[in-house]
Protein backbone atom coordinates (compact mmCIF):
# COMPACT_ATOMS: atom_id res chain seq x y z
CA UNK A 1 0.00 0.00 0.00
CA UNK A 2 0.92 3.46 -0.47
CA UNK A 3 0.59 6.46 1.34
CA UNK A 4 0.87 9.99 -0.24
CA UNK A 5 0.67 13.11 2.46
CA UNK A 6 1.17 16.37 0.44
CA UNK A 7 -1.06 18.07 -1.67
CA UNK A 8 1.90 18.83 -3.75
CA UNK A 9 2.21 15.38 -4.72
CA UNK A 10 1.97 15.00 -8.48
CA UNK A 11 0.22 11.97 -8.24
CA UNK A 12 -2.06 13.39 -6.04
CA UNK A 13 -2.98 16.45 -8.37
CA UNK A 14 -3.81 14.27 -10.83
CA UNK A 15 -6.17 12.90 -8.93
CA UNK A 16 -7.40 16.24 -7.91
CA UNK A 17 -7.53 17.10 -11.54
CA UNK A 18 -9.88 14.23 -12.46
CA UNK A 19 -12.12 14.81 -9.00
CA UNK A 20 -13.03 18.36 -9.81
CA UNK A 21 -13.20 18.52 -13.73
CA UNK A 22 -15.71 16.89 -15.82
CA UNK A 23 -13.29 18.10 -19.03
CA UNK A 24 -10.24 16.01 -17.32
CA UNK A 25 -12.02 13.28 -17.05
CA UNK A 26 -13.39 13.22 -20.95
CA UNK A 27 -9.41 13.92 -21.43
CA UNK A 28 -8.05 11.24 -19.68
CA UNK A 29 -10.48 8.22 -20.37
CA UNK A 30 -10.57 8.04 -16.30
CA UNK A 31 -12.72 8.37 -13.49
CA UNK A 32 -13.30 7.74 -10.05
CA UNK A 33 -16.01 5.45 -8.56
CA UNK A 34 -16.86 6.73 -5.22
CA UNK A 35 -18.03 4.17 -2.57
CA UNK A 36 -18.46 0.97 -1.41
CA UNK A 37 -21.24 -0.21 -3.90
CA UNK A 38 -19.63 1.02 -7.39
CA UNK A 39 -16.15 -0.16 -6.12
CA UNK A 40 -17.74 -3.99 -5.21
CA UNK A 41 -19.76 -3.53 -8.78
CA UNK A 42 -17.20 -2.92 -10.48
CA UNK A 43 -14.67 -5.66 -8.69
CA UNK A 44 -17.80 -8.56 -9.17
CA UNK A 45 -18.18 -7.18 -13.32
CA UNK A 46 -14.92 -5.75 -14.70
CA UNK A 47 -12.37 -6.62 -11.95
CA UNK A 48 -9.49 -4.67 -11.08
CA UNK A 49 -9.77 -0.91 -10.88
CA UNK A 50 -6.44 0.90 -12.04
CA UNK A 51 -6.06 1.53 -8.65
CA UNK A 52 -7.73 1.66 -5.50
CA UNK A 53 -7.90 5.32 -2.67
CA UNK A 54 -8.91 4.58 0.58
CA UNK A 55 -8.74 7.78 3.52
CA UNK A 56 -6.69 6.60 7.09
CA UNK A 57 -10.15 6.69 8.41
CA UNK A 58 -11.81 4.10 6.15
CA UNK A 59 -9.53 1.29 6.84
CA UNK A 60 -11.09 0.34 10.31
CA UNK A 61 -14.02 0.02 7.97
CA UNK A 62 -14.78 -3.93 7.64
CA UNK A 63 -15.99 -3.45 4.22
CA UNK A 64 -13.37 -1.71 3.20
CA UNK A 65 -11.06 -3.72 4.56
CA UNK A 66 -12.01 -6.59 2.78
CA UNK A 67 -12.04 -4.66 -0.25
CA UNK A 68 -8.31 -3.46 0.44
CA UNK A 69 -7.30 -7.00 1.68
CA UNK A 70 -8.72 -8.90 -2.17
CA UNK A 71 -7.01 -6.19 -3.88
CA UNK A 72 -3.29 -6.22 -1.99
CA UNK A 73 -3.55 -10.10 -2.20
CA UNK A 74 -4.07 -9.76 -6.10
CA UNK A 75 -0.98 -7.04 -6.19
CA UNK A 76 -3.39 -4.31 -6.97
CA UNK A 77 -2.55 -0.88 -6.81
CA UNK A 78 -3.68 0.71 -3.16
CA UNK A 79 -3.28 4.10 -1.99
CA UNK A 80 -4.41 5.91 0.81
CA UNK A 81 -4.67 9.66 2.22
CA UNK A 82 -4.76 11.06 4.58
CA UNK A 83 -8.91 11.63 5.67
CA UNK A 84 -8.36 15.61 4.85
CA UNK A 85 -6.87 14.73 1.23
CA UNK A 86 -9.03 12.25 0.44
CA UNK A 87 -12.05 14.82 1.38
CA UNK A 88 -10.71 17.01 -1.02
CA UNK A 89 -11.09 14.28 -3.72
CA UNK A 90 -14.24 12.94 -2.91
CA UNK A 91 -18.03 14.50 -3.57
CA UNK A 92 -19.73 12.04 -1.33
CA UNK A 93 -21.04 13.54 1.58
CA UNK A 94 -20.60 11.18 4.88
CA UNK A 95 -18.35 8.99 2.42
CA UNK A 96 -17.29 5.66 3.53
CA UNK A 97 -13.60 6.41 2.33
CA UNK A 98 -13.00 4.42 -0.64
CA UNK A 99 -13.22 5.09 -4.55
CA UNK A 100 -11.57 3.64 -7.48
CA UNK A 101 -9.61 5.20 -9.96
CA UNK A 102 -10.86 3.43 -13.74
CA UNK A 103 -10.30 3.41 -17.53
CA UNK A 104 -13.76 4.71 -18.83
CA UNK A 105 -14.87 1.64 -21.04
CA UNK A 106 -14.15 2.11 -24.57
CA UNK A 107 -16.76 0.78 -26.81
CA UNK A 108 -16.63 -0.08 -31.03
CA UNK A 109 -19.68 2.16 -32.23
CA UNK A 110 -21.84 -0.67 -34.40
CA UNK A 111 -22.88 0.94 -37.59
CA UNK A 112 -26.49 0.58 -37.19
CA UNK A 113 -29.04 0.35 -34.49
CA UNK A 114 -30.21 -3.37 -33.92
CA UNK A 115 -30.87 -4.20 -30.07
CA UNK A 116 -32.57 -2.71 -27.84
CA UNK A 117 -31.21 0.87 -27.08
CA UNK A 118 -31.57 4.38 -25.58
CA UNK A 119 -31.33 7.67 -27.32
CA UNK A 120 -30.35 10.50 -25.11
CA UNK A 121 -31.19 14.14 -27.22
CA UNK A 122 -29.59 16.75 -24.58
CA UNK A 123 -30.76 15.14 -21.12
CA UNK A 124 -28.96 17.57 -19.11
CA UNK A 125 -29.24 16.64 -15.47
CA UNK A 126 -26.85 14.07 -14.02
CA UNK A 127 -29.45 12.75 -11.82
CA UNK A 128 -32.51 11.89 -14.85
CA UNK A 129 -29.62 11.07 -16.88
CA UNK A 130 -28.46 8.27 -14.15
CA UNK A 131 -31.46 7.03 -13.27
CA UNK A 132 -32.50 6.41 -16.48
CA UNK A 133 -28.84 4.11 -17.21
CA UNK A 134 -30.62 2.65 -14.29
CA UNK A 135 -33.76 1.60 -15.19
CA UNK A 136 -32.26 0.82 -18.65
CA UNK A 137 -29.80 -2.03 -17.53
CA UNK A 138 -32.58 -3.17 -15.34
CA UNK A 139 -35.32 -3.71 -18.16
CA UNK A 140 -32.57 -5.52 -19.84
CA UNK A 141 -31.59 -2.82 -22.46
CA UNK A 142 -28.05 -3.27 -24.17
CA UNK A 143 -27.08 0.25 -25.53
CA UNK A 144 -27.27 3.69 -24.92
CA UNK A 145 -26.34 6.50 -27.10
CA UNK A 146 -25.75 10.46 -25.82
CA UNK A 147 -25.74 13.59 -28.35
CA UNK A 148 -23.11 16.07 -27.55
CA UNK A 149 -25.20 18.21 -25.25
CA UNK A 150 -26.12 15.15 -22.79
CA UNK A 151 -24.10 15.06 -19.42
CA UNK A 152 -21.33 13.13 -19.11
CA UNK A 153 -22.09 9.59 -18.32
CA UNK A 154 -19.54 8.93 -16.14
CA UNK A 155 -19.22 11.97 -14.43
CA UNK A 156 -19.44 11.36 -9.93
CA UNK A 157 -23.43 12.45 -10.25
CA UNK A 158 -24.37 10.06 -12.80
CA UNK A 159 -22.57 7.30 -11.76
CA UNK A 160 -24.22 7.65 -8.11
CA UNK A 161 -27.76 7.66 -9.69
CA UNK A 162 -27.11 4.93 -11.82
CA UNK A 163 -26.03 2.65 -9.03
CA UNK A 164 -23.52 0.68 -11.46
CA UNK A 165 -25.78 0.28 -14.57
CA UNK A 166 -22.97 1.03 -16.22
CA UNK A 167 -21.00 -1.23 -15.60
CA UNK A 168 -23.55 -3.78 -17.76
CA UNK A 169 -24.61 -1.21 -20.28
CA UNK A 170 -22.77 0.04 -23.99
CA UNK A 171 -22.45 3.74 -23.68
CA UNK A 172 -21.75 5.71 -26.35
CA UNK A 173 -21.03 9.92 -26.34
CA UNK A 174 -21.53 12.88 -27.90
CA UNK A 175 -23.35 10.66 -31.09
CA UNK A 176 -25.00 12.75 -33.25
CA UNK A 177 -28.20 11.14 -32.65
CA UNK A 178 -30.08 11.62 -36.15
CA UNK A 179 -28.57 9.64 -38.61
CA UNK A 180 -28.66 6.56 -36.56
CA UNK A 181 -32.59 7.30 -36.46
CA UNK A 182 -32.72 7.71 -40.20
CA UNK A 183 -33.70 4.43 -41.51
CA UNK A 184 -32.82 2.59 -38.70
CA UNK A 185 -33.87 -1.51 -38.85
CA UNK A 186 -35.49 -1.51 -35.44
CA UNK A 187 -38.55 0.17 -34.45
CA UNK A 188 -38.01 3.89 -32.78
CA UNK A 189 -40.04 5.44 -30.44
CA UNK A 190 -40.24 9.18 -29.24
CA UNK A 191 -41.64 10.88 -26.42
CA UNK A 192 -43.71 13.44 -26.88
CA UNK A 193 -46.73 15.19 -25.15
CA UNK A 194 -48.04 16.15 -28.44
CA UNK A 195 -48.74 12.93 -29.83
CA UNK A 196 -51.79 10.80 -30.23
CA UNK A 197 -50.82 7.53 -30.61
CA UNK A 198 -50.48 5.85 -26.78
CA UNK A 199 -47.80 3.58 -25.92
CA UNK A 200 -49.66 1.43 -25.01
CA UNK A 201 -51.47 0.78 -28.23
CA UNK A 202 -47.56 -0.09 -29.96
CA UNK A 203 -46.51 -3.40 -30.44
CA UNK A 204 -42.96 -3.47 -28.15
CA UNK A 205 -42.51 -7.58 -28.28
CA UNK A 206 -39.20 -6.71 -30.91
CA UNK A 207 -36.30 -4.64 -30.73
CA UNK A 208 -36.62 -0.82 -29.84
CA UNK A 209 -34.74 2.15 -30.01
CA UNK A 210 -36.55 4.85 -27.50
CA UNK A 211 -35.89 8.45 -27.44
CA UNK A 212 -35.69 11.15 -24.66
CA UNK A 213 -35.34 14.97 -24.96
CA UNK A 214 -34.33 17.18 -22.84
CA UNK A 215 -36.23 18.37 -19.85
CA UNK A 216 -37.48 20.94 -20.48
CA UNK A 217 -38.11 21.05 -24.16
CA UNK A 218 -38.53 17.38 -25.04
CA UNK A 219 -37.31 15.61 -27.99
CA UNK A 220 -35.87 18.09 -30.95
CA UNK A 221 -38.35 18.10 -33.80
CA UNK A 222 -35.24 16.89 -35.89
CA UNK A 223 -35.46 13.33 -33.92
CA UNK A 224 -39.08 13.46 -33.46
CA UNK A 225 -39.68 13.49 -37.13
CA UNK A 226 -36.95 10.51 -37.91
CA UNK A 227 -38.52 8.45 -35.63
CA UNK A 228 -40.99 6.01 -36.78
CA UNK A 229 -43.66 6.42 -33.87
CA UNK A 230 -44.73 9.34 -31.52
CA UNK A 231 -45.93 7.91 -28.47
CA UNK A 232 -47.52 9.78 -25.40
CA UNK A 233 -47.88 8.29 -21.97
CA UNK A 234 -51.62 9.27 -20.93
CA UNK A 235 -51.96 10.04 -17.54
CA UNK A 236 -54.51 11.10 -14.79
CA UNK A 237 -54.41 14.62 -12.74
CA UNK A 238 -53.51 18.22 -13.34
CA UNK A 239 -49.62 17.70 -13.78
CA UNK A 240 -48.49 19.22 -17.46
CA UNK A 241 -46.40 15.72 -17.60
CA UNK A 242 -44.12 13.20 -16.10
CA UNK A 243 -40.17 13.62 -15.49
CA UNK A 244 -37.63 12.00 -17.90
CA UNK A 245 -36.37 9.62 -15.67
CA UNK A 246 -40.02 8.69 -15.31
CA UNK A 247 -41.18 8.63 -18.60
CA UNK A 248 -38.64 6.58 -19.56
CA UNK A 249 -39.47 3.83 -16.51
CA UNK A 250 -42.85 3.43 -17.36
CA UNK A 251 -41.44 2.82 -21.48
CA UNK A 252 -38.69 0.38 -20.46
CA UNK A 253 -41.30 -1.58 -18.40
CA UNK A 254 -44.27 -1.55 -20.70
CA UNK A 255 -41.99 -3.13 -22.77
CA UNK A 256 -40.57 -5.60 -19.98
CA UNK A 257 -44.47 -6.55 -19.54
CA UNK A 258 -45.23 -7.10 -23.23
CA UNK A 259 -42.16 -9.20 -24.08
CA UNK A 260 -43.46 -11.36 -20.82
CA UNK A 261 -46.85 -12.47 -21.56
Amino acid sequence: MKTITSRDNAQYKDLKHLATSSQARRKAGRTLLDGVHLCETWRQLRGHPEQCIVSEAALHNPEVAAIVAGLEAEHAHVLCLPDALYAALSQVEHGVGIMFLVETPQRATPAALSVNAVLLDNVQDPGNVGSILRSAAAAGIREVWCSPGTAFCWSPKVLRAAMGAHFVLDIFENVELAPLLDGAPIATLATSGYATQRLYDIDLRQPVAWVFGHEGQGVSDQLLGLARHQVVIPHLGQVESLNVAACAAVCFFEQVRQNLD
